[in-house]
């Protein structure tokens, strides 16, 4: 069986030491235990085009591989525009809208990313699940990541979980930031038990949020806002905080004339890719009704 042509389906590791058995292996190459024993159940990997036992030792030259079956996705397909700003044949990197929900709920069944972009992977072929790798809030913009393997997304995500992925963001806040720079390092927590707000409490979760000027206004600052951690409303909780709330946030602040969102975008990403470890840089342009109000901004 020759398996030794890399492509959608498979993953190919090369092996440059000797000693360790294919279980070891694997793992030192970022494979999961979990998707180990998944791929081994269905006898899914192989060492130079052949099935061998887990504890087969390995050596230099070998080429092992994995090999993702295809799988069905339950998402009713619709045809949603999708602006795609990065893609292989692990990844789909979409810049996305303001206002649209990424999963579908029992009362929410249509109209979501999801749907466009189950619509997307049938019509180009790809018969895989939607795994989505980071998150983004409903009326936030900006880069979202889908996974098209399981091993695609938990090297992706793990990146995400140890907190060694470059998360930039543009917000536009209220009131005029008086540092061109700081860090803000508070913790995080729930307001109340049953309550959606997050608030900073001794009590809660670090969070350090690093935030830069790029322009100010008469009574707005857009800044350019990067964050370490990923605690759930850690950029409108923590400029809130800090008395410059985001423009538009209902939740946090008060709703706006000129943006009915919050005027956040997710504009920045570096990873690295999940089969090669390439470092990649993914930019997202900033959303019309951002370009609209910091052009009224400008004007006030």
């Amino acid at each position: 069986m020759n398996l030794l042509k890399e492509n959608e389906n498979i993953i190919l590791f090369n092996v440059e030491n000797d000693g360790e058995s294919l279980e070891e292996f694997l793992f030192s190459c970022g494979v999961s235990g979990r998707l180990f024993k998944k791929l081994y159940r269905e006898k899914s990997i192989f060492i130079n085009g052949e099935f061998k036992r887990k504890s087969q030792e390995v050596k230099v030259g070998d080429i092992v591989a994995i090999v993702m079956n295809d799988e069905k996705e339950n998402v009713l397909p619709e045809p949603i525009p999708l602006d795609i700003i990065y893609e292989d044949m692990d990844l789909l990197v979409v810049n996305k809208e303001p206002f649209i929900v990424v999963h579908p709920t029992k009362s929410h069944q249509e109209g979501t990313l999801s749907n466009g972009i189950s619509y997307y992977f049938k019509a180009k072929g790809i018969n895989k699940k939607i795994r989505f790798v980071n998150r983004l809030d409903m009326d936030t913009s900006g880069i979202l990541i889908v996974a098209k393997s399981p091993f695609a997304h938990q090297r992706m995500a793990l990146q995400f979980e140890n907190n060694e992925v470059e998360k930039k963001y543009m917000a536009v806040v209220s009131g005029v930031v008086k540092n061109d720079e700081d860090i803000i390092d508070l913790p995080i927590g729930r307001e109340e038990e049953k309550s959606i707000r997050k608030t900073v409490t001794e009590e809660g979760k670090r969070a350090i949020t690093k935030y830069r000027v790029i322009e100010r206004y008469k009574n707005a600052t857009l800044l350019d806002v990067q964050i370490f951690t990923g605690r759930s409303h850690q950029i409108r909780v923590h400029l809130h905080h800090i008395g410059h709330p985001i423009i538009g946030d209902t939740l946090y602040y008060e709703p706006s004339r000129y943006i009915d969102r919050q005027a956040l975008h997710s504009y920045y990403l570096k990873a690295k890719l999940p089969r090669s470890n390439r470092e990649i840089e993914l930019n997202a342009d900033l959303p019309k009704d951002i370009v609209n109000l910091l052009q009224i901004l400008k004007e006030e």
